[in-house]
């Protein structure tokens, strides 16, 4: 019997530790935070000076409380004087809950200034210790606590205490709901094929990793080249096929243009070895291989979302490479191929949080969509975390979700091979833009992609910051090529509907490969327009269309091996 491997026994106890501690951190690599904490004392440690200054602070910040403290105490109403929205109601004015605003944000102010001005400290670090900060403030707020919130207290006061009944009641229904796995409350009036991913159609291939959807058309004749659209498989696809008023099928269909659309398999243990090559060859280029063969002879416009976005740009410099030309224009929504600048996720991007997240995934086979959510709301504590447990558990409120949010509650797991190698390759090590991402163990090239291109960033993107999605215009070759920056984040931004009120982009194109702008010079060129960016690129994918207009296609090409079979939205997406 063989003796076992002294090194393999140590690798799988260490990952084995690694994923325990995980458990006990939400995920978060403990390693960063105490190296950034040690960089930022010993920073301190060596400085006389900086300790001076930061004495010297938190003695004014405790002077001012004092003083406001005593005019406070005097009965008058008093404004705690900080422009923190939490504390804007008129009851915060009336001590002691002023006081209770005033010494807390003197002491947040404090704490900041503490964690990301101290010379020298590694960039990383400072981000890390700031983060460290906004969660310790979240959690030190007066207004997140009944005692200390007057809002709340005259809440109760008001009903009897029932808001508190009604908020134990909600906790109870939640922790059930948890612990038997079902969907948040509320999001039962979203049910899939009926209120959401209700768009017509039919699964025309099923395989391993996928389907994918064809959808019925509404006019008597469509645009000549089909739209091939791959989301991206962090959710569920229907987030581009919401309500009829937001759904992006629809409008699409409505248009006159043959959609089809990537369903992704919500993976298990099981497909824990799936990986980039798998999502490129039986994810995008596997329905590349049907769209073309139920609509032969013509060019493909493909659409990427977020990091389909990011695959649909992998699998067109692979094709490129091998000259496969049946794609005849690239759009990326929200989507990046530069790695370098990843905004505020590059809090939760180390070789540490890797190998941490690595130790999750080897155990399960998948990395699971509530710890990856986790991280997400993190960033946005206040709206994420705070405001909703105050509102249903403290006020009694449950807030009904729209479509948007029963989405977003819906999500899926990550096969453990794939998504170590997208943030290893991607993120860590960014192979994409220097030109190192193998496909099928053959390096590819942005620069091999020269057909027409529109690319989509959204303002207040935290996933995929505008400024990093706009750097796609540096690595690919197009003469032909678009950015548009729309007002929203992440998803509300991609998802405004044909319509909308509060909605605002920037649009600005370029007709050769070689003119480049900063970003900074795109936004003080670029043509500001009101509305949804909807119906721009819809003229733009009009404009890049042949002109022909067709009757619809069939559903499906059984004769080329793909069937019209089940009904949209198929049966992957209840996965």
């Amino acid at each position: 019997m063989n003796a076992p491997d002294p090194a393999a026994v140590q690798r799988d106890l260490t990952r084995e530790l690694r994923a325990q501690l995980a458990t006990m951190t939400g995920g978060l690599a403990t390693e960063d935070y105490q190296q950034a904490w040690w960089d930022w004392y010993l920073r301190v440690a060596s400085s006389p000076q900086q300790q001076q200054q930061l004495m010297q602070s938190a003695m004014q910040a405790w002077a001012d409380t004092l003083q406001f403290s005593g005019q406070a105490a005097q009965g008058a109403p008093l404004a705690p004087g900080t422009d923190d929205t939490a504390f804007a109601n008129a009851a915060w004015n009336q001590w002691p809950f002023n006081v209770y605003a005033r010494a807390w944000s003197n002491g947040v102010r404090w704490m900041q200034q503490a964690a990301t001005t101290v010379p020298d400290v590694h960039p990383k670090n400072s981000a890390l210790m700031g983060f460290m900060g906004q969660q310790v403030a979240g959690a030190t707020s007066p207004a997140h606590y009944l005692g200390t919130n007057p809002e709340l207290l005259e809440r109760t006061r008001a009903e009897s205490g029932q808001n508190l009944v009604r908020g134990f009641q909600h906790w109870l229904e939640d922790a059930q709901r948890m612990i038997a796995g079902t969907r948040a409350a509320g999001t039962e009036a979203f049910q899939v094929g009926e209120q959401v991913a209700a768009s017509p159609g039919q699964v025309v291939l099923r395989n391993d990793l996928m389907e994918l959807i064809q959808y019925s058309p509404t006019t008597p004749k469509v645009h000549a080249e089909p739209i091939l659209i791959s989301p991206a498989w962090i959710m569920k696809y229907y987030i581009l096929d919401l309500s009829p008023h937001n759904s992006l099928v629809r409008y699409l269909v409505e248009q006159g243009h043959t959609v089809f659309m990537i369903s992704w398999k919500n993976p298990t243990a099981a497909d824990r070895n799936l990986g980039m090559d798998d999502y490129v060859r039986l994810g995008f280029c596997a329905a590349l291989d049907a769209v073309c063969a139920i609509v032969p002879k013509r060019k493909v416009h493909a659409v990427g979302y977020c990091i389909g976005g990011t695959l649909l740009s992998i699998a067109a410099a692979a094709l490129a490479r091998d000259g496969d030309t049946r794609i005849g224009s690239i759009s990326m929504l929200a989507a990046q191929t530069d790695f370098s600048e990843p905004g505020e996720l590059s809090l939760f991007i180390s070789p540490r949080q890797l190998e941490t997240l690595d130790a999750m995934m080897h155990k399960a086979g998948v990395l699971d969509s509530a710890k990856m959510g986790g991280a997400f709301m993190l960033l946005r504590a206040r709206d994420l975390i705070w405001s909703p447990v105050l509102q249903t558990y403290v006020k009694g409120e449950r807030v009904q979700p729209n479509d948007l949010m029963a989405w977003n509650a819906d999500g899926t797991r990550m096969p453990c091979r794939m998504h170590s190698e997208y943030l290893n390759r991607l993120y860590l090590r960014n192979e994409l833009s220097a030109g190192q991402f193998t496909v099928q163990d053959q390096p590819i090239d942005l620069q091999k992609i020269t057909v027409p291109m529109f690319v989509v960033g959204t303002e207040t993107d935290h996933v995929a910051p505008w400024k990093s999605a706009y750097k796609t215009r540096y690595l690919t070759r197009s003469s032909d090529y678009t950015f548009l920056l729309t007002s929203g984040g992440h998803n509300a931004g991609i998802v405004s509907g044909p319509s909308h009120p509060k909605r605002r982009h920037r649009v600005l194109a370029w007709s050769d490969a070689a003119t480049t702008l900063t970003p900074d010079e795109w936004m003080a060129s670029a043509e500001l327009r009101p509305g949804s960016w909807w119906p721009t690129w819809q003229a733009w994918l009009a404009a890049h269309s042949s002109g022909a207009r067709v009757a619809p296609p069939a559903m499906g090409n059984a004769k080329a091996g793909f069937p019209a079979g089940d009904a949209a939205p198929g049966s992957y997406v209840r996965g």
